[in-house]
């Protein structure tokens, strides 16, 4: 666990709700000051701040569109004006449209490649070279580089992009004694994803994984935590699929 005299601090992308406010709350747990980047929703990023610090936590919000480096160079300046630097990356921040490749259009395609695939490449350039001595990037990938069904297919292209930019930058970054790993979710019971979706479809999912359950946001804050903490020091340059078997 971290020192609590000084304790490291941890930059979550897209972690005003969901998985991200689930990581972000488990880091906070294990004493690491969590940076909250959020695009937009700045109520349910402020209202996780607060739970984090009446928890006995420290959290910081922070406002940038991850596809925008610009932004993502501000809020790193930020984080390193307020906390000295940072230790651990987490890009949860991403989008999932859902269309045949046949039918998909433009707008589909461009931005979800400019938020899952360019914004980690956004945070992961300054974390190359600012990221502190012995620290951690965690990029979340996603269980359908694997699953590969239909209308996923700019999705699923975006996160094997992601994947395989986290092979590369952990051969990159030899001799800094950083990390880079990437932890590939199934079916996640997030608000966002059981939104709109029947019962029946909610059930089938359900019943795709031996374990026979919806993975909860905290397994995965779980399987990130692992990561960042001293534990998994030795993991490097690996996808972890916390999916429940279901591949």
């Amino acid at each position: 666990m971290p020192d609590q005299t000084n304790p490291r601090v941890a930059l979550v992308t897209g972690a005003s709700r969901g998985i991200g406010g689930a990581i972000a709350t488990r880091l906070a747990k294990n004493g690491f000051t969590v940076v909250i980047n959020y695009a937009g929703n700045t109520a349910e990023a402020e209202k996780l701040a607060a739970s984090i610090e009446e928890a006995g936590g420290r959290a910081l919000t922070a406002q940038a569109d991850v596809a925008d480096s610009a932004a993502v160079a501000r809020m790193w300046d930020a984080a390193e004006a307020s906390f000295g630097g940072i230790d651990v990356l987490v890009n949860n921040a991403g989008v999932m449209k859902l269309a045949t490749i046949a039918e998909g259009d433009d707008a589909l395609f461009d931005s979800q490649v400019a938020i899952n695939l360019k914004g980690p490449r956004n945070t992961m350039k300054l974390a190359a070279t600012r990221l502190r001595e012995g620290g951690r990037i965690i990029n979340l990938s996603s269980s359908v580089v694997g699953l590969y069904q239909p209308t996923y297919g700019v999705y699923a292209a975006t996160k094997a992009g992601v994947e395989a930019m986290t092979h590369v930058l952990a051969k990159e970054l030899r001799g800094r004694n950083i990390t880079v790993n990437a932890i590939a979710p199934g079916p996640t019971a997030t608000a966002l994803f059981l939104d709109g979706k029947p019962q029946s479809v909610v059930d089938n999912l359900t019943k795709l994984a031996p374990l026979e359950r919806l993975g909860q946001p905290e397994d995965i804050a779980n399987a990130v935590a692992f990561l960042a903490g001293p534990d998994g020091a030795w993991i490097n340059g690996q996808v972890i699929r916390a999916n429940g078997g279901i591949i």
